[in-house]
This record gives C-alpha cells, structure tokens and sequence, in this order.
C-alpha cells in the first residue's frame, strides 16, 4: 500500500490547485471525517488500485497480435492499452514504443505497481510493454499461443531484455 502511495504521489503533484478545496475543507472542525469528500489521493489510490484489479482480471485472454480487447484477444500495447483506457479513462499511444515516449522514465530501483516495464523481445528497443505488479512480478500479453499472464522480472529472460520502466501521467 505505501509503494502505492508513493507512485500516487508523484503522479498528483500538478494537482496541487485543485487540492487546495479539499485542504480548505480539513480546516473546518465541525467535518467529521466521515463527512468529508474522498481526497484526491484516496481516490487516486483506488484508480491504481482498480487499473492492477482490470489487469489481473484480464489473465489467460489469449494473445492476438493487434488485438486491443479481451474478445479479440490482446497483443501487449493493447492489453496495456485496454487496461489503463477501462480503468483510468487514459487514451494511451498504439504501440510499445509510442507509449514508452509518451510515458515518464523510472529507474527499476524506483518501481512501482501501475509502471510499466519494458523489453526488447524483437531485436528493437521498447518492442515489449507490461504491466508492473511490484516484487519483480509484471503481467502481460506475452507472444503468438501465449496467454496474458504474470512473469517474474529477474527470471533470465526477462533480465536480460529489460529497456527501461516508465509511469503514465495521470494526464495522458
């Protein structure tokens, strides 16, 4: 739950503004806390928190190269794609690589659940995109006869092929 909140965090910090509402609201003694409004980062937290819910709900759709819903099938943008669109309302770029542009750069030490991980699995940077879970664990919609499904990031595969992490702007 902290690393969660830490990834909120960052992601809230152009928020600021629009807080200041809320922060006015804290201020009032005659609020009990069952009467205040659900603060942003409540809400933020169960955007996260429901985004990783719709991944992992999404297990076992078969691959699909192109496919972008669970009735097609997914390739791994689409899967990403589809996950953040139904979880957070975000329209994210096509492609692995277009997301990974369009996405801002995490170091791995830094890792959060609801960063995406990216590989190089067709002789091209950025050709593979996940989801991260947290604890070196990552889902994704793998290959050609594969299933979307939960990968472990230090197996010697997936280490091996690691390009970069990024986290998607809350205004993408």
């Amino acid at each position: 739950m902290r690393n969660i909140l830490l990834i909120l965090l960052v992601a809230l910090h152009g928020f600021v503004a629009s807080a200041h509402a809320e922060e006015v609201l804290l201020l009032q003694p005659s609020l009990s806390l069952s009467e205040l409004p659900p603060s942003m980062m409540d809400r933020a937290v169960d955007g996260m928190q429901h985004t990783l819910d719709q991944a992992l709900q999404l297990l076992g759709i078969r691959y699909q190269r192109g496919g972008n819903t669970p009735e097609t099938g997914f390739d791994c943008s689409g899967f990403v794609r589809h996950v953040f669109g139904t979880s957070l309302g975000l329209s994210l770029p096509r492609s692995a690589l277009a997301i990974s542009q369009a996405a801002e750069r995490v170091d791995r030490q830094e890792l959060q659940p609801g960063d995406l991980v990216f590989f190089n699995t067709m002789r091209r940077a950025f050709s593979h995109v996940g989801i991260y879970l947290g604890d070196g664990q990552f889902v994704h919609a793998p290959r050609a006869g594969g299933r979307v499904r939960i990968e472990n990031m230090g197996d010697r595969y997936w280490k091996r092929r690691f390009d970069g992490a990024r986290r998607i702007p809350l205004n993408v």
